[in-house]
């Protein structure tokens, strides 16, 4: 498990260069997870979600982390409660939810800006 030392922050980036959202990972590819699953109009499943996007500018550089990402909405796995234990995960809230939100990432590229 990574330390709080080894996470980094990833401002996401609008089309017109503005920085709305902060978003924190250890790699790029961990934060751009998260900036996904807060899209827009997530898809009932991953075949028809719709694709967007994702520009993560890495704060204190001019590296662009560029991905393609998109989520969708589906029910939460069954937890059974007579097969769950105090050291497994703690997975009981999945059982009071009716959907969670997923996402998926594709890397299309690094760019680099003149300047920050």
């Amino acid at each position: 498990m990574a330390r709080d030392s080894d996470k980094r922050n990833f401002a996401l980036r609008t089309e017109d260069g503005t920085e709305e959202s902060v978003f924190s990972g250890s790699t790029p590819r961990q934060a751009a997870l998260k900036a996904a699953r807060d899209l827009d109009d997530p898809g009932s499943s991953e075949d028809d979600a719709g694709r967007e996007p994702i520009r993560l500018r890495e704060k204190g550089t001019t590296k662009v982390h560029v991905y393609e990402g998109w989520a969708w909405k589906e029910s939460p796995p069954e937890v059974d409660m007579d097969e769950w234990d105090a050291d497994s995960p703690d997975e009981v809230w999945m059982n009071q939810v009716e959907e969670i939100t997923k996402a998926n990432v594709s890397k299309q590229g690094v760019e680099h800006l003149d300047e920050i």
